[in-house]
């Protein structure tokens, strides 16, 4: 479906406009997944999601406090404490049920943590591929050492590594790594890497999917601000070591004997010198199936526990009037917060306030020009459909 957004520069994120609760017409709304339900609802003015929906799921993907947390700026720790208690407010009133997808998040009311993530097939093809190239031919999988990906800044994991290789130099005497990203911060990163005596080889971006990293067989990865990183369950996909931190983030991939975790350098150094002597272990079956969309699917419905919104849907009908006074109590509280969310988000200057963007309450005439919808009559919003 089509969803209006623009890019915050502040921010550095892309937000809503209008009401995207409007792309679903309320005949057809039966159960929403939000993902990023707090960045989904931040600055949203519409129906209200619980209201809309019978059971509304929130999958939180980012640590938006710990980003925070990492600027420097004594303001910006203000706002980190500010930031947690605006997420708890606004994914409480908007969802049923939250899944956190590690605990690298923040915390929430009524929420689990649960990896609901895959990868794509290519890469475990391409793990399925190597492990056979191993065991016909007899020949090295893998001819390539170490290697990095990933969006080039350095909250991103690359201050982490390149300090990491700084302060063991002489133990990894020899190491050649190689990183890949695009971002505001390669030049910084060129740099850096420059001052080194290791060989470290900085690259642009490129799909990690793309031939140039099947050979390689060390992927390291010391980042701890993604939630769950997506690339290292790609590396794990194509059969190799990983190397990361062992942080919450992390948890879902100590299943896998590839991976190989460490508590500080000296860990990270026996780890990366390990990894590259040795061969990885090929992945079973049922490893290679957890790394799956399939596997991700059957446990978000686990969790989720959608067989059961029918059946508490009947509960509720039949013993809502006996409903207990504190039950009742709770709901209009928070149905009182909610409307309170909703009158202050309908004004510009409380809007520019919370930091939203200028003029994003409604999807103006210009943006409605550039993807072909209708112009809107004024008074009216615009109704978006795929």
């Amino acid at each position: 479906m089509l969803l209006m957004t623009q890019y915050a520069v502040d921010a550095r994120s892309i937000l809503p406009v209008g009401d995207i609760s409007e792309i679903i017409p309320d005949e057809e709304a039966d159960i929403a997944v939000l993902e990023e339900p707090e960045h989904l609802t931040w600055f949203h003015h519409g129906k209200r999601w619980k209201t809309k929906f019978r059971l509304v799921i929130g999958v939180i993907h980012t640590n938006y406090v710990g980003y925070v947390k990492r600027e420097r700026n004594g303001r910006f720790q203000f706002h980190a404490v500010l930031l947690k208690y605006v997420n708890t407010w606004v994914v409480s009133i908007y969802c049923h049920k939250v899944i956190r997808l590690s605990a690298a998040t923040q915390d929430y009311p009524r929420s689990i943590i649960c990896n609901v993530h895959g990868v794509n097939p290519k890469f475990l093809k391409t793990g399925k591929k190597k492990f056979e190239q191993q065991h016909s031919s007899g020949n090295q999988a893998f001819t390539k050492g170490a290697y990095y990906i990933g969006k080039m800044v350095w909250s991103k994991g690359y201050g982490e590594l390149l300090e990491l290789l700084r302060e063991h130099q002489n133990e990894l005497a020899g190491l050649e790594v190689d990183l890949y990203g695009n971002g505001e911060d390669s030049d910084q990163v060129k740099e850096a890497a420059k001052k080194l005596k290791l060989t470290v080889r900085v690259h642009p971006g490129c799909d990690h999917a793309d031939p140039l990293f099947h050979d390689y067989k060390v992927f390291l990865n010391p980042s701890t601000t993604d939630v769950v990183c997506t690339t290292t369950a790609e590396a794990l996909a194509m059969g190799k070591f990983v190397v990361c931190a062992n942080h919450p983030s992390n948890d879902f991939f100590k299943q896998f004997p590839n991976c190989r975790m460490y508590n500080d350098g000296n860990g990270f150094v026996e780890a990366t010198l390990k990894a590259l002597k040795e061969e990885p272990t090929p992945l079973t079956d049922a490893q290679r199936h957890e790394l799956s969309w399939e596997a991700a699917t059957e446990r978000f419905l686990s969790v989720s526990e959608l067989n059961q919104v029918c059946a508490k849907e009947v509960d509720k009908n039949s013993s809502g009037r006996f409903a207990s006074i504190s039950s009742n109590l709770l709901k209009n509280v928070e149905d009182t917060s909610a409307y309170i969310h909703h009158v202050a988000l309908g004004f510009e200057t409380t809007r520019r306030a919370f930091g939203a963007i200028p003029d994003s309450l409604n999807v103006d005439e210009e943006q409605c020009k550039e993807l072909g919808l209708a112009t809107p009559v004024e008074g009216e919003s615009v109704k978006i459909t795929d």
